[in-house]
């Protein structure tokens, strides 16, 4: 049976835009080449942490989502758009591996007349240099006379109820005007406002600027985090006080490490670029570094505040709260919390855990005990680490119950616990 559309990788990204296509009454087939996810889905599941409930999935399936990990859909439809993966490699450069994968499998049944959309998170002058001849390689066709092809980078920010699919401006540049235009009918279904790049490079790199731009600010803060800590200030009175201006500035709060899908990118190191970048974006790099020393950090303070209170970390028994990357998520994706755990764990500590929405944690492949009554282990701890605000976490409360409470987020009440 014909779709309207058929989204390419039923992962973090792939899901809410399946999500938003459904909801808008779209004809909508989700392919992946791995059996897992869609076999979750079809059971009514969520085949990824921090995703969506399993209420939305069966409300998807209602609604005519069909997952799939037939090739043959994907000849099937009139427009098609690829959410594959893009993690970071080894080498901390963006692994494309799921993408060229995407595109093969696609380009093998691409009609003319379709319409490609890449939504994936790339350096700049991939869907010209590395999707396009992929797709017209394997089909025949040519980008821009035979299809349309275009860029639109997700904007996801899972969880968050005020800014969803709906009401989050979507960026597209298409190969062509009449690309573009074309993409531009198609997310006119799902947005309320479309915004028209020039290009697919200027649609990449304003994914890059985004990501750049939290990963930088957040260093900023990170780096003042532990600077107002040997000066005697209190960073969070400062950032406090600071976001009253009413212009040139905005309020970044430093944490126990950077998590997440959005990964840092510096358009210089580029392999396949068409031309040399003058130069590469310094600040990134160094802002990565800052970000990656968090976790260390974190291990300082804690070993600093146990031996003030006559105890060591070897032995110590160490109480770690919220192990995800953001809270009220069970997203554990580059989270801190499993780095944290593992150099306590190094030192010596007895690590426990509790998260509301993670039931079973492992650190290199050993189960973490998880507590049972938080107050009972608070008090039991000889170092609470607060990783993680959750909104069902009582602060207030677990500064009382707990030994020694390190705040890494800032979120008890001041003069509570010792903060980050």
């Amino acid at each position: 049976m014909p779709a309207d559309l058929a989204v390419i990788g039923l992962g973090h990204l792939g899901l809410p835009l399946v999500q938003a296509a459904v909801a808008a009454g779209i004809d909508t087939v989700g392919y992946d080449t791995d059996p897992r996810p869609c076999a979750e889905l079809r059971a009514g599941r969520t085949p990824v942490e921090g995703s969506l409930t399993a209420s939305e999935i069966r409300r998807m399936l209602s609604g005519g989502f069909r997952p799939t990990t037939s090739a043959a859909e994907l000849g099937r439809v009139r427009t098609a758009a690829i959410c594959s993966p893009t993690p970071l490699g080894p080498d901390r450069t963006v692994d494309l591996t799921a993408l060229r994968d995407a595109a093969r499998a696609l380009a093998a049944r691409l009609r003319p007349h379709t319409t490609v959309l890449l939504e994936s998170a790339v350096p700049p002058g991939t869907t010209e240099n590395v999707l396009r001849p992929l797709l017209e390689e394997g089909s025949g066709l040519v980008a821009g006379r035979d299809f349309h092809l275009a860029c639109s980078p997700s904007r996801l920010d899972p969880g968050n109820r005020t800014h969803t699919y709906a009401s989050t401006p979507k960026v597209i540049g298409g190969l062509t005007p009449a690309c573009t235009e074309s993409a531009a009918a198609f997310y006119g279904r799902l947005t309320d406002k479309v915004v028209r790049a020039r290009g697919p490079r200027e649609a990449e790199m304003t994914k890059v600027l985004e990501t750049n731009f939290r990963h930088v600010n957040i260093a900023l803060v990170n780096e003042m985090a532990v600077a107002c800590h040997d000066l005697g200030v209190d960073l969070w009175d400062v950032i406090r006080c600071a976001e009253t201006k009413p212009f040139g500035f905005h309020p970044f709060r430093p944490g126990p490490g950077v998590g997440g899908h959005g990964v840092p990118v510096d358009p210089g190191s580029l392999p396949y670029s068409g031309r040399t970048p003058g130069h590469p974006l310094r600040m990134v790099s160094l802002a990565q570094e800052i970000n990656d020393r968090m976790p260390s950090y974190v291990i300082q303070r804690c070993a600093t505040l146990l031996n003030e209170h006559g105890k060591s970390v070897r032995g110590a028994r160490v109480l770690l709260l919220g192990v995800t990357y953001k809270p009220d998520s069970a997203d554990q994706e580059a989270s801190p919390a499993r780095e944290i755990a593992g150099r306590l764990m190094d030192m010596g500590a007895q690590i426990g855990y509790h998260d509301p929405h993670v039931l079973d944690w492992r650190v290199r492949q050993l189960p973490v005990p998880r507590a049972d009554s938080l107050y009972e282990a608070a008090a039991a701890a000889d170092l609470t680490v607060l990783l993680q605000q959750h909104r069902t976490y009582d602060l207030q409360g677990l500064a009382v119950k707990a030994q020694l409470l390190l705040d890494t987020r800032g979120a008890t009440p001041a003069g509570a616990a010792h903060r980050l």
